[in-house]
């Protein structure tokens, strides 16, 4: 069991292009997102392991010797596989969320609890350990926020537990594991967000674990090779909104619709496809008119996608500031509110940037200037975060 402090980050994602086709077949693209979750694993000798989400408001601990002598023969199925009802209903009892919890609270215990004690168990004794997660990401919009949550988690006590090595090394400030470590982080990842969102598809935790950015098309994955840097708004609408109605809404006009909806989701296609090709030429010598071009397809796309009844009126307000300002943006995600992205072009003034993010924040949105397809799960040294981060962590 190693004995350091271990400080872990992975980033959110959103959607470029692709959203509500993809559950048809389509392809979608999905871009790491330059907001990371954090996380700080502290082994101690207090006899508990502790878990600490600022966040949401959690802080709760467990006696290891009492989990100790649960039974976790549930958990021994060889191959790393998903819980079954029947083993969360075992996980509901030993985390002791209190019934007026919420949802989203009890489901980041569950997930917490889930991996300690699948991932720790082989040790011949629980290891005492205090956990805290912080994130920059919001929960609930779209980003990619519980996947980079299980990401941390995995990464972290795969690591404290010696199942994979500590890929930070002397003086370095920032680390990545290798290829196949990465693969085991990703496993692993994957099964905390079944425990949260039931049947996942896979892509979240796949962009948190490797970072850049990926293809998903019915049920594959595949990194793209290249990518340019680009930089966005990313704006939260804060309007809530249920992924799954606003999925079935489309389904349904597909079907009332089939000669008009399919049409728009084979364009949507093409719009994701168009955008992979000019990514892939912007990376090897980016010029000023590939951005129009970038711009051009998140206008059709942002059109086709309120087509399709996902759009809000608060996204809707999004656009029309932007483009205001003269720049260009879509809905990511699920739509009906949640997030949107604007892309900045790399002859903006910073006067002009500061000017649209100020308008966005008075229309009562919350606003980030960020980038895309940063790197996925990584090791830090304490002097390589920022002062928040730090402070959040308590790292002093």
């Amino acid at each position: 069991m190693l004995s350091e402090v271990l400080l872990v980050s992975a980033p959110g994602k959103v959607i470029l292009h692709g959203e509500h086709a993809v559950v048809h077949g389509k392809v979608a693209l999905a871009v790491a997102l330059n907001l990371r979750t954090f996380l700080r694993l502290q082994p101690h000798s207090d006899g508990k392991v502790s878990l600490n989400l600022p966040n949401i408001g959690i802080k709760q601990d467990w006696d290891v010797a009492r989990l100790q002598l649960l039974d976790t023969s549930f958990l021994e199925q060889g191959d790393i596989a998903a819980p079954t009802p029947e083993q969360m209903e075992k996980l509901k009892e030993v985390a002791g969320v209190p019934e007026n919890c919420a949802v989203t609270e009890r489901l980041a215990v569950l997930a917490f609890l889930y991996l300690y004690l699948a991932i720790c168990r082989k040790r011949r004794a629980l290891p005492s350990l205090d956990i805290v997660v912080w994130s920059e990401l919001p929960t609930g919009a779209g980003l990619g926020s519980s996947a980079a949550y299980s990401v941390c988690l995995s990464a972290a006590l795969l690591t404290a537990c010696e199942e994979i090595q500590n890929p930070l090394k002397d003086g370095a400030r920032v680390s990545r594991w290798p290829k196949e470590d990465l693969e085991l982080i990703n496993k692993w990842a994957f099964q905390g967000e079944k425990v949260i969102h039931g049947n996942p598809s896979g892509v979240d935790n796949a962009i948190s674990t490797w970072g850049g950015a990926l293809r998903y098309q019915q049920g594959k994955i595949s990194s793209l090779k290249r990518l340019p840097a680009l930089q966005i708004l990313l704006t939260n609408t804060k309007v809530p909104r249920s992924t799954k109605a606003l999925v079935a809404g489309v389904k349904n006009r597909l079907i009332k619709f089939p000669e008009i909806v399919a049409p728009l989701l084979t364009s949507i296609d093409a719009i994701a496809l168009e955008c992979e090709r000019m990514l892939g030429e912007m990376a090897l010598a980016p010029a000023l008119e590939q951005y129009v071009v970038l711009e051009e397809l998140i206008d059709m796309n942002q059109h086709h996608l309120n087509a399709l009844g996902v759009g809000h009126a608060a996204l809707d307000r999004l656009c029309q500031v932007t483009m205001a300002h003269g720049l260009h943006s879509k809905l990511t995600g699920a739509g009906g509110g949640g997030c949107g992205i604007t892309l900045l072009r790399p002859d903006l003034e910073q006067e002009e940037v500061e000017a649209t993010k100020q308008a966005l924040t008075g229309c009562g949105f919350d606003c980030w200037e960020t980038s895309l397809g940063g790197p996925g799960v990584s090791m830090h040294s304490a002097a390589s975060l920022n002062g928040p981060v730090q402070q959040a962590l308590g790292c002093f």
